[in-house]
């Protein structure tokens, strides 16, 4: 059964006419998007009851930012090169914005695409209110900016970037229950990037010196691209091309 996604501010007057782009927005679960006093988020409705929202200022990515995390990431080794201090990246599957953010913090100039409609205003409202930040908005509005198009196929310049990441949404794992209750609402609503190959052909035409794909341990090579080049971690390893 579909559900048409509601849209409320939190003393559940209907927003509706403020987001056009969401009107025929369904869902297979019910959920709301909610706008409080502090931030715009995504509710479910029904089972776990939990919310989705960007926050780049606390939760984990403040405690990694505030702790010295970042430089060692295998996302970081993945997407930068030595030889450039200062990549200028793209983000093509920006999602939450999580490892855009950590590049950002790591000197890297990102600019994000997300083409769901659900995820890019929650994406505008945390970068919105981390901008505003004392401590890091002004490095933020250099280094972390969310593109006015939704996807890297609307790009005309070839070669306008140091390196394109592409984390493609792949199907859920069986184990199910491993998977975070925020990474459960994050699958209902993006579904499955069934295009990811067409997005590493346009990935590779963009990018001047790299392109990383995260894909889950074990996974094929997006598109059947095989690459002897990549950096791993327990669960995932990073797929790099070089154009």
């Amino acid at each position: 059964m579909a559900h048409h996604l509601q849209i409320l501010s939190e003393n559940g007057n209907s927003l509706s006419e403020e987001y056009p782009d969401l009107k025929d927005f369904c869902t297979q679960e019910p959920f709301a998007l909610v706008r409080t006093e502090s931030r715009v988020e995504l509710r479910q409705l029904d089972g776990d009851r939990a919310c989705l929202y960007v926050d780049f200022l606390s939760g984990p990515l403040g405690y990694r930012r505030l702790h010295g995390g970042g430089a060692g990431q295998a996302v970081v080794k993945a997407v930068c090169s030595r030889s450039r201090s200062t990549p200028q990246v793209i983000d093509a599957t920006a999602g939450m914005g999580r490892d855009a953010f950590v590049l950002a913090t790591q000197g890297c100039h990102v600019l994000m695409f997300e083409r769901n409609p659900v995820v890019r205003i929650l994406l505008a409202d945390g970068l919105e209110r981390a901008y505003r930040d004392p401590e890091i908005g002004s490095m933020l509005r250099e280094n972390l900016v969310l593109s006015p198009l939704c996807s890297i196929m609307e790009v005309t310049e070839e070669k306008c970037c140091d390196t394109v990441y592409l984390d493609p949404m792949f199907p859920v794992r069986k184990s199910s229950a491993l998977v975070k209750k925020d990474m459960r609402i994050f699958h209902q609503i993006v579904g499955i990037d069934e295009d990811s190959n067409m997005l590493l052909e346009q990935a590779l035409r963009l990018a001047k010196c790299r392109v990383a794909v995260k894909r889950p341990k074990g996974a094929p090579f997006l598109g059947g691209i095989s690459t002897p080049n990549c950096v791993e971690t327990k669960s995932h390893r990073f797929d790099l091309y070089h154009p």
